[in-house]
């Protein structure tokens, strides 16, 4: 049996709180909340913090709430929250489809978006959902808060922009009229790692062009938005044709890796296929908004 090494416990009672026991405890203390896949890495002696500090009574950071031309999202909103919102999959419809695919209900009714995003697993679907949608993070420390765009918040595999005394609190969604989206992803069996996977964000002009658009891969060797796709689409009618420049770009941009599950020429092709498919929906989508 895999055992963590020895470790302090302690529950946070507010945001103020838990800014206040990471910097007492120094470096060695990591925030837990769903906890999937901090306590993974430190059964495996992978992770080793000193202090546990257990964020789950943070109720202030458990929300949905909209704000004029806003959705904020509380960093502690479980994925089960935000599968079953019908306010989250009216206004992006890409929350719903990555929700579905990630893991399994145990994982989702207590895994949180800002877990995930704090992990920044290059295989991670909710870092392509933010990306795409433009999403921005709310980091507060010591020093106040700060607002970061999703391109500034990702770092790198395994890294943000979360120093270790600071705490990503909520995000916030543009709301825009006439946009859709979708997401797509391959695995080899049920709540599996992504094989490869794909998230479009279209926005129509009232003459039903593409007003502005944005592709993101995931797992498939790039940080998540591929770029060039909305100087390609903007101002273009949608269509199958458009929709193949875009993926063949995607797969272009894509740099994937042959591990256990494929091949790279498998998934480049991925890329390509996703691309086309969630571009698709996505336009679909937004023109049903549009005729609303």
């Amino acid at each position: 049996m895999q055992i963590p090494a020895p470790f302090d416990y302690v529950r946070a009672t507010s945001v103020d709180n838990a800014l206040e026991l990471l910097s007492r405890h120094g470096p060695e203390s990591r925030v837990v909340a769903g906890g999937h896949s901090l306590l993974p890495m430190m059964k495996l002696r992978l992770s080793r913090p000193e202090w546990l500090i257990d964020i789950n009574d943070l109720y202030e950071l458990d929300f949905i709430l909209r704000q004029g031309d806003k959705l904020r999202i509380g960093a502690l909103t479980r994925h089960t929250t935000l599968l079953e919102s019908d306010e989250v999959a009216a206004l992006f419809p890409i929350v719903r489809d990555a929700e579905a695919v990630i893991a399994d209900p145990i994982v989702r009714n207590r895994g949180t978006i800002g877990g995930s995003l704090c992990q920044a697993d290059p295989a991670e679907d909710l870092s392509t959902v933010c990306d795409v949608l433009g999403a921005e993070a709310v980091i507060r420390g010591p020093a106040g808060e700060r607002i970061l765009a999703m391109a500034d918040f990702h770092r790198g595999p395994y890294e943000t922009a979360v120093g270790q005394d600071e705490l990503l609190c909520e995000l916030r969604f543009p709301v825009r009229p006439r946009s859709g989206s979708a997401y797509e992803k391959v695995e080899r069996r049920v709540g599996d790692w992504a094989v490869g996977a794909a998230g479009a964000s279209v926005t129509l002009a009232e003459d039903g062009t593409i007003a502005d658009a944005a592709v993101g891969l995931t797992a498939l060797g790039l940080d998540h938005t591929v770029a060039g796709v909305a100087e390609l689409l903007r101002g273009r009618q949608p269509g199958e044709e458009l929709f193949a420049e875009a993926a063949r770009l995607a797969a272009a941009a894509s740099d994937p890796v042959a591990d256990q599950r494929g091949p790279i020429d498998y998934k480049r092709h991925l890329a390509d296929e996703l691309t086309r498919r969630v571009l698709r929906r996505a336009c679909a989508r937004a023109a049903q908004t549009q005729e609303g």
